[in-house]
């Protein structure tokens, strides 16, 4: 059967069913469009997610199999939990959006052009100010040292990215994120696609149907009012 990729109308905010995405490159579904909050809300709420480099037009995705961890599945290795024990870093939520996905889009250890460009990240920082998109900080001292940043839509978190620059500092954002997201019954963190330091730290790929029906049932649970509410995140 011939796969067809769709174009978006700058006037329409839906999305064909992630079904239809194409075989390859693995999950490319739609491209054109916006980065509007409310199609940006809509394509996360489905499933799909906007990806693109400099050059390209609007690209959304919607990959099989698709990469999440499991919270009560997340690595942490015997010299990670010594580091932990004795940690310099403090750990905030929602902070410092802006100043880490700027640090996100020019991560020093990213070895290919970012795809975090002006316009996604302006984008981001309305879903922030909507309480829609979220970060967590790891300080040491007063600086900034890593952290991460991502989407939530009820009991459904996406991570974007991360970033570090001193040692082990995004491995501390991740776990502090885990912990925080389990308090509240959340299962598992949308990865979107595998990489070898997600799987070391316990994501897993499973099918898009099986995520679909898994994001489906996390969008539907009631989370406490102050889950987001800044403030300083306690490791466990």
């Amino acid at each position: 059967m011939q796969q067809i990729l769709h174009r978006l109308s700058s006037q329409d905010l839906s999305f064909p069913p992630i079904e239809q995405a194409l075989a390859e490159p693995n999950g490319l579904l739609a491209v054109g469009g916006d980065l509007s909050p409310q199609r940006i809300v809509n394509a996360y709420s489905h499933g799909i997610f906007p990806w693109f480099s400099e050059g390209d037009p609007i690209l959304w995705w919607s990959p099989d199999p698709r990469a999440i961890l499991p919270l009560e599945g997340i690595r942490i290795n015997r010299s990670l939990r010594k580091f932990l024990k004795k940690s310099p870093y403090r750990v905030t939520l929602n902070q410092a959006f802006e100043e880490v996905i700027e640090y996100c889009a020019d991560a020093p250890f990213r070895d290919e052009e970012t795809w975090i460009l002006p316009s996604m990240m302006y984008a981001y920082q309305q879903l922030h100010q909507q309480g829609i998109a979220h970060s967590v900080e790891v300080w040491n001292g007063e600086e900034l040292v890593g952290g991460l940043y991502g989407i939530a839509i009820g009991g459904f978190f996406s991570g974007e990215s991360m970033f570090y620059t001193a040692e082990n500092a995004s491995k501390v954002a991740l776990i502090a994120l885990t912990q925080h997201l389990q308090r509240q019954q959340i299962e598992f963190i949308d990865c979107q696609i595998q990489n070898p330091f997600l799987e070391s730290m316990g994501a897993i790929e499973i099918s898009r149907q099986q995520f679909k029906e898994q994001q489906a049932n996390a969008r539907k649970l009631q989370l406490n009012d102050d889950c987001w509410q800044p403030r300083e995140l306690k490791l466990d």
